[in-house]
């Protein structure tokens, strides 16, 4: 029968069990795998095969775990056995799956079960694709006896043949038999790198990866037909399980199932549910007594531990086990995190410079100075009352801390720092492609997607039905337009949405303002502002976190309908959409605050209302940067503890814990079936799927705009992200090795889209420091003050010079505070900050002079600031090389070793065929110089002389 044929079997010699014993016991009707007469003819099944990290002979590796749901029945189970046996390549003792065959249809006539042909469809569907992939040279071993019922497992294993074509096809590097020395530092240099590796060698990771090198083995993609340059003496490890994995993979997603048309893959069957998961196995466990080394187990010892926060990563073992593609992630972020030590250690300067000067600075001073009783006009319409200036004394001294000019400084740093820290990225890059052999290589065209295929079909199909064309088919834009019109009005939709969200706070921000001035008391008035501000940002915060899990799916969902060709345009493509939305939702908040707050407020007597009632909201006397500061503070730290940590903690622990109960629930009440052990893909098949990189590299591009991009008015902001870091790298790396299946190793030579990005932000942080410098502070206007109005050439009078003064008696009708006596005695002229003509000129309360002249300073400032800046940042990256010198000579070197090794053995060749010649001249002329009789007599060794040469 050919379904049974294509599974591999073993003698079953080898199992210690004999055939007929098999046959005997099960002619007797015992179950194989509950009759304990047979666990006692043979030894511990499980034990052999390392529990389920090989097949059932302990000898050839699992490679990847295919998983399926399927229904028991007894007629079924027995139906089974009857097929399995018949047939006389019989498949390992714990195979235990229902064949299709004539078999079955003569048990079938006898006892008519219940039909599912949904189910029978899929059963039908796995056969064939198993079948199309043990053609294509993989061999298979079922698994259906596990402690989790209802759930098959298909083990896959590559033998060397396999392995070999496809490393030859996907033109793997590997280490050849040549090995060369590294060039090594001379003289002082050499020196200090030794002290630096004596300094930091307590920080290291113990492994032997991490290790400095000497030598390195060269390199060279696999190829069949130059076995001989490669180092196969152990063919058990010349490849890793990382690269076994891979190869069935890509064998996986190329093999087809042809019964369903628009099946094209795994990922298609996957999608189907023909198969619930697929994935290579972890490399055993690593916890517990008696684990055997190895390299998960190192992993969690040296990596993903909290205690081991203050060492290096180890990346080499990492990019060994998990691959390039999330070692590059791990590399990046490691690098990131490093950067942020001297960001942070110049932001605490700054910090602490300003509140050292905090007493000096003149402006606050003025503001809390009870004596110069200076008295503002209301914040509001009515309910509020005149209020004095020394009652926002906090704020003022609290807004030098961040607003200073420090500050101004600390920006053109980051500035720069961010430029440093793209080109020390490069390099590290490069260093790393050198390390992991990928300095040449090049992405190839992926395999379409099993959408797209899909699409293209019922294209074809469509077109072929009516107008009987067979051309091969692709999606055009045409075909994609209604996608397009999807994404770009969905896009618009979430975006308006988030405006209108933080409309929403706005109104709230007013509204809650003024009730609170009517409710509170005199001394809770005065944290008003306060209470309100902090109110808005957790709700900003808490619709930040929402919308950001609804913009994930609606990013991916949008994605989806564009049916991109292939994964990488899909990734790409997802990511855009999900940066740009979950930027937007990220930012918007803190955008109004920095630029719009306090821009369109008019002035007493003239204010701009919302729907006629509410006044728009004015920046306190000291400035919106302090109230900037709280916003980007609460929601940086707010998204960092409760969306990035507690969510990664708490959800997988939680979704772990589900898929927990509901096994406890089909677990049998067997005892011995409880008490067995698990095998290994059991266990890996109950963590959590690998869900990609994006969600890892999104969260800290978010973070990255949060300390570039408005770091003018937050300077704690890179130490804030630097101990995030800490605790998200091992938080990370715990999780990949012990909450996440273990995913395909996927080959990558960069970070992709995620480098534009980086250097997006970096150049728009330029541009929007030096506009919060401008505008949102008042460092221009104290500049201005300073050398244009100053009559001593100190910032005595600023205050006063920055308010203009209106007459009460201006005020609107209905407008004017109820109590106009709440402070006491009757106010005539009060004032607001706003460079307008005062009440008693002749073009009273238009906008002054002064107004202008800043207003130039300030975009003169912009210009200055943002040309300067970009010019400092193209410097650095030019003056620092994308290649370190010395991997570009070690590249050169690679090339100059690998020309001598095929010169070598072209000589080699030519020497042989010249020997070849040689001896064949010498063979010529013994059998000339016999005698006629003999050569006629002894024809067939004439002939075998001259085919000599031939032979060989």
């Amino acid at each position: 029968m050919r379904v049974n044929k294509k599974y591999s079997c073993l003698p079953a010699e080898e199992k210690g069990i004999h055939i007929i014993n098999i046959r005997a016991i099960e002619d007797i009707g015992y179950d194989q795998h509950e009759s304990t007469l047979l666990n006692s003819l043979s030894k511990n099944p499980d034990a052999d095969c390392k529990y389920g990290l090989y097949f059932r002979d302990g000898k050839r590796k699992v490679d990847y775990i295919l998983v399926y749901h399927y229904k028991k029945s007894s007629a079924g189970r027995t139906l089974t056995r009857r097929v399995h046996h018949n047939d006389s390549s019989a498949r390992s003792t714990r195979q235990d799956q229902q064949l299709p065959g004539k078999g079955v249809q003569l048990e079938m006539g006898e006892s008519e079960p219940h039909v599912d042909y949904h189910e029978d469809d899929k059963r039908f569907r796995r056969e064939e694709y198993e079948g199309n992939l043990v053609e294509a040279g993989l061999e298979l071993e079922r698994d259906e006896d596990t402690k989790i019922h209802g759930v098959g497992f298909v083990k896959i294993h590559a033998p060397w043949n396999v392995l070999c074509r496809e490393a030859e096809f996907l033109k793997l590097k590997m280490p050849t038999k040549k090995m060369y020395q590294i060039n090594q530092t001379h003289g002082l240099l050499k020196k200090i790198n030794s002290v630096i590796q004596k300094i930091t060698e307590p920080i290291q990771p113990k492994v032997a990866e991490h290790k400095p090198q000497t030598v390195k083995r060269l390199s060279y993609p696999f190829s069949r037909e130059k076995q001989h340059l490669f180092d196969l003496s152990d063919r058990d490890s010349f490849f890793d399980s990382k690269t076994r994995s891979t190869i069935v993979y890509e064998i996986l997603k190329r093999t087809t199932c042809t019964k369903a048309k628009y099946s094209m893959g795994i990922t298609s069957l996957l999608a189907n549910g023909v198969y619930s998961a697929a994935y290579p196995l972890h490399d055993g466990d690593y916890e517990g007594e008696n684990v055997e080394p190895n390299d998960r187990k190192l992993l969690c010892e040296e990596w993903a531990s909290y205690g081991v926060f203050y060492k290096y990563q180890p990346i080499d073992l990492v990019r060994k086990y998990f691959g390039e593609k999330i070692g590059l992630y791990f590399a990046w972020l490691g690098v990131y995190t490093q950067m942020l030590i001297p960001a942070s250690i110049v932001g605490i300067i700054v910090f602490l410079y300003g509140c050292a000067t905090v007493d000096e600075n003149i402006p606050s001073m003025e503001m809390c100075d009870q004596r110069n009783n200076i008295t503002m006009c209301p914040l509001c319409d009515r309910t509020c009352s005149y209020w004095k200036m020394s009652s926002a004394c906090a704020t003022a001294r609290a807004s030098h801390l961040f607003d200073n000019p420090a500050t101004v400084f600390f920006s053109v740093f980051m500035a720069l720092w961010a430029a440093t820290f793209m080109e020390h990225w490069k390099r590290k890059q490069m260093r790393l492609n050198y390390r992991w052999d990928l300095t040449g290589f090049e992405e190839e065209e992926a395999h379409p997607r099993a959408e797209y295929e899909a699409k293209v079909l019922e294209k074809s199909l469509r077109k072929e039905h009516k107008h009987k064309e067979t051309d091969k088919e692709k999606l055009t834009w045409k075909d994609r337009f209604p996608a397009y019109l999807t994404n770009f009005v969905g896009i618009i939709f979430m975006v308006g949405l988030t405006f209108a969200i933080v409309f929403g706070v706005i109104i709230y921000r007013i509204s809650t303002a003024a009730a609170l001035a009517i409710s509170s008391t005199p001394s809770g008035r005065s944290s008003v502002r306060v209470t309100v501000t902090a109110t808005a940002v957790i709700i900003n915060l808490v619709v930040i976190i929402i919308l950001d899990e609804v913009y994930g799916c609606i990013a991916r969902w949008l994605t989806q309908i564009e049916v991109p060709k292939t994964d990488k345009n899909f990734e790409e493509r997802l990511i855009f959409k999900a940066f740009l939305l979950k930027f937007v939702n990220a930012y918007t908040p803190i955008f109004y605050v920095a630029f719009f707050k306090g821009r369109f407020v008019g002035r007493p007597g003239d204010y701009v209302y919302i729907f006629h009632s509410f006044r728009m909201e004015e920046c306190a006397p000291g400035g919106c940067l302090m109230e900037l500061c709280i916003q980007l503070s609460i929601i940086m730290l707010g998204k960092q503890l409760i969306q990035n940590n507690l969510f990664e903690i708490g959800i997988p622990k939680m979704k772990k814990f589900i898929r927990y109960m509901k096994l406890k629930r089909r677990r049998s009440l067997d005892h011995e079936e409880h008490m067995k052990k698990k095998q290994r893909y059991e266990v890996d098949y109950n963590l959590e799927p690998f869900a990609g990189l994006t969600p890892e590299y999104m969260e800290m591009i978010i973070q990255f705009g949060f300390v570039t991009l408005f770091v003018a008015s937050f300077p704690l902001a890179p130490l804030f992200a630097l101990l995030n870091n800490i605790i998200e790298i091992r938080l990370d790396a715990k999780k990949f090795v012990t909450e996440l299946r273990r995913p395909v190793a996927v080959r990558a030579k960069d970070i992709g889209i995620w480098y534009n990005i980086l250097r997006g932000i970096g150049k728009l942080a330029v541009i929007i420091n030096a506009f919060v410098i401008s505008f949102t502070s008042d460092f221009i206007p104290r500049l201005v003050y300073l050398y244009m109005y100053s009559e001593n050439g100190t910032m005595h009078g600023f205050v006063n010079h920055t308010l203009s003064s209106f007459n009460v008696s201006d005020f609107q009708a209905g407008t004017a505070p109820n109590d106009p006596m709440d402070l006491g005695y009757e106010v005539q002229i009060c004032r607001y900050k706003d460079y307008r003509e005062p009440p008693w000129s002749e073009n009273k309360y238009d906008i002054s002079k002064d107004f202008w002249a800043v207003l130039a300073a300030r975009l003169a400032f912009v210009i200055v600031f943002q040309n300067l800046v970009m010019f400092m940042s193209d410097f650095v990256d030019w003056i620092i090389p994308d290649i370190p010198k010395d991997i570009s000579q070690q590249i050169h070197k690679e090339k100059v070793l690998m020309v001598e090794v095929f010169m070598r053995e072209e000589q080699g060749k030519l020497q042989m065929l010249e020997t070849w010649k040689d001896n064949d001249k010498k063979k010529g002329e013994n059998c000339n110089n016999h005698s006629p009789r003999l050569s006629r007599s002894h024809s067939g060794s004439l002939s075998s002389c001259h085919s000599y040469p031939l032979d060989v």
